[in-house]
């Protein structure tokens, strides 16, 4: 038995043909479309079905009684239809397709902001990477600038040391020429 369904009401959006074709899926269903249209400028969900008198029946009823969560369902009207039913496959097919083209852009969108936020942090770090490498500069310089402290501490030490030495030196002959003197002075008193 061939049948089309007419769902009317705020149906699109809410995981109507997710659950028809899940259920199509649950009774072995192998020709069955469903399709989000508008009818009359209204929101509408197109179900076609062929399988046997019995499973059609029990579609129909678990289409009265069941519906998703956020689904508001106005009307539901039920029709025998005279054409060739698509196979379930190109209802899957057909929903993925529609699911990946709404999800594309956004997808498109994240990359976008991604690309954005990756080049700003690119600007920032580099940035900051210049800001360290001027420190780093700064430091260089200061240490640069300690070392010829260093070095003319060093230079000093080193004047001081020969400066010392000398005077040292001169002391020393002063005191040695002194003692030879004494020494001298002993000998012609006699007392060494």
């Amino acid at each position: 038995m061939k049948i089309k369904i007419i769902i009317k009401g705020k149906v699109h959006g809410v995981g109507y043909r997710v659950k028809l074709i899940n259920m199509a899926l649950e009774y072995g269903i192998d020709r069955f479309g469903v399709f989000n249209v508008e009818i009359d400028g209204k929101q509408a969900v197109m179900v076609l079905v062929d399988a046997s008198d019995e499973i059609v029946e029990i579609v129909k009823q678990r289409i009265e009684k069941e519906k998703p969560e956020k689904a508001v369902v106005e009307s539901i009207s039920f029709e025998e239809y005279r054409y060739e039913v698509p196979p379930i496959e190109r209802s899957i097919q057909t929903f993925q397709i529609e699911h990946w083209g709404k999800a594309i852009p956004v997808l498109l969108e994240i990359r976008d902001s991604i690309r954005e936020e990756g080049d700003k942090t690119r600007k920032e770090l580099g940035a900051k990477i210049d800001s360290v490498g001027k420190k780093v500069d700064k430091v260089g310089e200061k240490v640069d600038s300690v070392g010829d402290r260093v070095d003319r501490v060093g230079e000093k030490v080193d004047l001081l040391r020969s400066d010392l030495k000398e005077y040292m030196e001169s002391n020393l002959r002063r005191i040695q020429e002194e003692i030879a003197e004494i020494k001298g002075a002993l000998k012609k008193a006699g007392i060494m």
